[in-house]
């Protein structure tokens, strides 16, 4: 149960519980939460600091610098830690941050692999359930593979064909699509779902996470079907917050493993793995004329030139453009 919040009374620091509390405070995700304490605590033990009061947003540039020459970090990298420290600085110590002068990374970015459509569908044949509808989401929908793992049977509507992401990247929901020829496996994967549930239910279980205190709001739902996770984990686990035993969802890392299995008994040679089905997802939508802001929404990117590198994945032959070597 990797994703849910741990008590903040089992964070040592008490610095540390403080800029937590704040984090859940301002609704931050709990990635979000982990990738800023991660480089908080980083900025800390490179400045040195002793106590609250040593902490100043002036350090900041030397600290991004050093991540460029010291440790060559990608330029989203850096802006990802420059995120961390801003908030830290501005929002909670309330410093200002205006003046910040540093080495900006420079490595441009990678052009992503991605599967042609036969590539796909060989992998995916050779991923057992549920791996292999979770891989179809990915594929089909453009979802992440934590997206499709965190999928609760309420977030499917197979009457419009749509499948709604909670709490995304950037802490942002969204709606996707859901292929048509996917309605009849997830239907019958929801009535999986329900035979275990009142399997657990009958056990004295049956309850399942719910974020930001909804289950003391609405206690009833947290034991309901719709709340349950679509892809549920083979086993019961302890809640580390509330002790309660729970069933959560399967782990990204059991689908990942299956995914390279899949990608090797396929005889495919690219580098690539989950995510490659979602660049893989993106390529046949701009490939097939689909105007590029729709794409944008359908990934849940906050920024259009994020969306924008497929028009390098899709290449320029789709464009109408020839190889001389190609005229007659």
């Amino acid at each position: 149960m990797k994703d849910i919040p741990h008590p903040i009374s089992s964070i040592n620091s008490n610095f540390i519980t403080e800029v937590t509390s704040f984090i859940r405070v301002r609704g931050l995700s709990y990635s979000t939460e982990k990738t800023y304490l991660h480089w908080i605590r980083s900025f800390i033990k490179f400045c040195g600091y002793q106590s609250r009061q040593d902490i100043s947003a002036k350090d900041i540039s030397s600290y991004l610098n050093h991540l460029v020459t010291k440790q060559n970090v990608s330029p989203n990298t850096q802006k990802t830690a420059l995120n961390a420290l801003v908030f830290l600085c501005r929002e909670l110590l309330k410093q200002n941050t205006e003046s910040l002068s540093f080495k900006r990374a420079k490595k441009g970015p990678k052009v992503p692999e991605v599967f042609s459509h036969s590539e796909a569908l060989a992998v995916i044949d050779h991923l057992p359930l549920p791996s292999k509808i979770i891989a179809q989401l990915m594929y089909g929908s453009g979802l992440r593979i934590n997206e499709a793992c965190r999928l609760r049977i309420a977030d499917v509507d197979f009457e419009a064909s749509s499948v709604t992401v909670r709490n995304g990247k950037g802490n942002r929901d969204r709606k996707t699509l859901l292929p048509n020829s996917l309605h009849a496996p997830l239907q019958q994967q929801i009535a999986m779902v329900n035979i275990l549930h009142e399997r657990d239910l009958d056990n004295g279980f049956g309850e399942v996470y719910m974020p930001y205190a909804l289950a003391k709001k609405f206690p009833a739902q947290a034991r309901g079907l719709g709340w349950q996770y679509l892809f549920p984990a083979p086993k019961l686990s302890t809640d580390p917050r509330s002790g309660r035993v729970m069933r959560h969802h399967i782990t990204d890392r059991a689908v990942q493993k299956h995914v390279m299995k899949g990608i090797r008994a396929a005889q495919i040679i690219k580098k690539a793995g989950c995510h490659t089905f979602r660049h893989s997802f993106a390529t046949r939508l701009l490939e097939s004329g689909t105007d590029l802001r729709n794409i944008q929404e359908l990934l849940g990117h906050s920024d259009i030139k994020t969306t924008q590198i497929y028009t390098h994945v899709a290449g320029l032959h789709k464009t109408g453009v020839k190889s001389p070597l190609d005229k007659t």
